[in-house]
């Protein structure tokens, strides 16, 4: 299969990749770019980066390149002109080929950025070279793939991490925050959307590659859901179409899921809604949150304990105009508006370092990956995609 840019993209049972026959199999040194990189610390994590597409740039360009704690020693991508950019922004060195860059023994941390479908034999030749591994959204096809994954981890000895970086976003984690601290009173719903009305057609549109709305926004949102019901599903319903784009993958996904706690999460992804829905609503028995695309908060709320008891009654009522349905005294709503900023602001690249040199524990627990991939697998049975 070719991509867009019409170079091939030959891809093994052992993951390697290559540029092209006569592409040098030499790497340049640390330094021969023309970039200026922040200087690093001496334990800095050695990051080999293989994919700077859209994900792979964007992370060097928002916090690889900037942050002392990570330190990119070189990349490798189909595009060598990518390779080249990297270079300049890192001072990294530039492999011909994937299984060159494995050789290398200067790298400890392989981040896998490439299309969705590579990921699973990418990761797990870097494993078998040696090499822990950062696995980007989706960390695979299926619940298959992502238990492949976990035990050869387990097996080799290596550490896996998964990019469910929006974890970190600043509406989710306030969103936690309040739910936690009991404002709303007791959650029941949740209510997350993600999308617009794009007709699109790249590899993302094709199931061959992984494409489709479920494996591209819906790892970050189903994580949402997860975290926000309990952690688990214990009931999952889920309708795929597709509306507006090419390709074979479904681009409108409406997802219900259960967990334990009895909350439900409502989700849907969509890329054929003209008129997008607020990305966040969550449902409490004292009060609402609603966060907008612009991760505006609005909350209205009410003190329970300042509201009279009610009893439900038989009785015909004696009006007619509905005021008697409030059932007591009116509520005294108290309302607010503030931009999402939450007490406390982790950085994903900031608890990698922590996790790799001082052990703790990374937020992104793998069996929380696991579970993303579980629910995805579930909502997929059955519907063609």
């Amino acid at each position: 299969m070719s991509s867009a840019s019409g170079l091939s993209r030959p891809v093994g049972v052992s993951g390697e990749r290559t540029v092209s026959d006569t592409s040098s199999d030499s790497a340049k040194a640390p330094g021969e770019g023309n970039g200026q990189p922040t200087p690093k610390l001496t334990d800095a994590i050695r990051i080999g980066l293989c994919g700077i597409g859209r994900a792979g740039f964007k992370m060097v360009q928002r916090d690889l390149a900037k942050l002392p704690q990570t330190n990119v020693i070189g990349g490798f991508d189909l595009l060598e002109e990518r390779t080249r950019q990297l270079t300049e922004i890192c001072g990294s060195r530039a492999y011909s080929s994937f299984k060159q860059m494995l050789k290398d023994p200067d790298l400890e941390l392989i981040i896998v950025a490439t299309r969705s479908h590579e990921h699973v034999p990418m990761a797990i030749a870097a494993m078998k070279a040696g090499k822990d591994v950062l696995v980007e959204k989706p960390m695979a096809l299926n619940l298959a793939g992502a238990d492949r994954l976990i035990s050869t981890a387990k097996k080799l000895g290596r550490r896996l991490f998964v990019r469910q970086n929006r974890r970190f976003d600043p509406p989710f984690l306030h969103a936690m925050e309040i739910v936690r601290s009991g404002k709303i009173g007791k959650l029941f719903e949740v209510q997350l959307r993600q999308g617009g009305f794009q007709r699109r057609s790249d590899w993302q549109t094709i199931k061959e590659f992984g494409g489709g709305q479920l494996l591209n926004w819906g790892p970050h949102v189903v994580d949402w859901g997860l975290q926000l019901i309990g952690g688990n599903a214990v009931s999952i319903w889920s309708d795929l179409k597709r509306i507006a784009a090419a390709g074979d993958a479904e681009d409108h996904v409406k997802l219900l899921l259960r967990g334990e706690s009895g909350i439900i999460a409502d989700i849907e992804v969509s890329g054929a809604n003209a008129f997008p829905q607020t990305p966040w609503r969550l449902l409490g028995s004292a009060g609402t949150l609603v966060i907008d695309a612009k991760n505006q908060c609005q909350l209205k709320y009410f003190n329970p304990s300042e509201l009279p008891e009610i009893k439900a009654s038989d009785q015909t009522p004696e009006g007619r105009s509905g005021s008697h349905f409030a059932g007591g005294d009116e509520i005294k709503w108290i309302e607010e508006q503030f931009p999402a900023s939450p007490a406390v602001q982790p950085n994903f690249w900031i608890e990698l370092y922590h996790s790799i040199r001082k052990g703790t524990q990374f937020p992104i627990r793998l069996e929380e990956a696991r579970e993303i991939m579980r629910v995805i697998t579930m909502a997929k049975r059955g519907t063609g995609f």
